[in-house]
């Protein structure tokens, strides 16, 4: 470990925002989008960025921009891509809301765009991680977290599947599946997060609205899902299940 990134590390784990960063936090209407991959967060964001009710504010991060089906990422829009000794004096300034250390690259949100929403008097809205929304919702429980899913986890995985377009990855499929089960576990188990099922997407964008504009969305149902959804990725048989659905989908196609 280089003297650089241990500065970046120790900067992460003493991290505190500063005062400024708290207050723009707490005098924003924020929503935030998060979901296990492959529920669809993308497209509801879009969707509800057409109503033109909304802002969406853009991560930060230190990795280098690429290629996604052709296009390349363009700076402010994907991400905001800032070198690792910006990133150190935003931290040391205490500029992020929150900020993590994943595969060696820093991603975290700043206070930039949410002080346009907060001067247009529209909501803030982003899709972010579910480690990065503990820190939103301690600096202001006010705001509005969506915790997207899929139907069933049959159809969630003929959704993980199709992105591969041709030889799934198994071991980049369980890696995923792993990574939902921890989301899962953690999400249950917090009342301050509206849980969503994304079937038909204009009755998902409806409810998504509602939850976040009105706090009216039942989600009893949705979290029925979630919990079947986990015990799925809890169960001993789990990866016996999916290479059976893979090979299943490889004999249809």
């Amino acid at each position: 470990m280089n003297d650089k990134t241990h500065t970046i590390e120790s900067l992460l784990e003493n991290y505190q925002p500063s005062q400024a960063t708290i207050d723009i936090v707490r005098s924003t209407t924020i929503a935030l989008l998060a979901g296990i991959s492959g529920a669809g967060k993308g497209a509801i964001q879009e969707k509800l960025m057409e109503t033109g009710d909304y802002i969406k504010f853009v991560s930060h991060t230190t990795r280098q921009p690429r290629e996604n089906n052709g296009v390349m990422e363009r700076d402010g829009v994907e991400y905001h891509f800032i070198s690792l000794d910006t990133a150190a004096a935003m931290l040391q300034n205490g500029e992020f809301i929150e900020a993590k250390y994943y595969s060696g690259n820093i991603y975290g949100t700043t206070t930039v765009e949410l002080q346009k929403a907060k001067e247009s008097g529209k909501i803030a809205l982003n899709d972010i991680e579910i480690q990065g929304i503990s820190e939103y919702l301690t600096i202001a429980p006010s705001v509005k977290v969506i915790f997207i899913l899929p139907p069933n986890h049959n159809v969630w995985l003929e959704r993980l599947i199709a992105r591969y377009e041709g030889e799934v990855d198994m071991d980049a499929l369980r890696a995923r599946l792993d990574t939902a089960k921890r989301e899962l576990e953690t999400v249950l188990g917090d009342s301050r997060f509206s849980f969503v099922i994304n079937d038909d997407l204009g009755v998902t964008v409806q409810d998504t609205e509602n939850a976040i504009k009105h706090g009216t969305h039942d989600d009893t149902n949705a979290r029925a899902i979630a919990q079947e959804i986990l015990d799925y990725l809890s169960s001993d048989d789990r990866d016996a299940v999916t290479a059976q659905l893979v090979a299943d989908i490889a004999n249809k196609s």
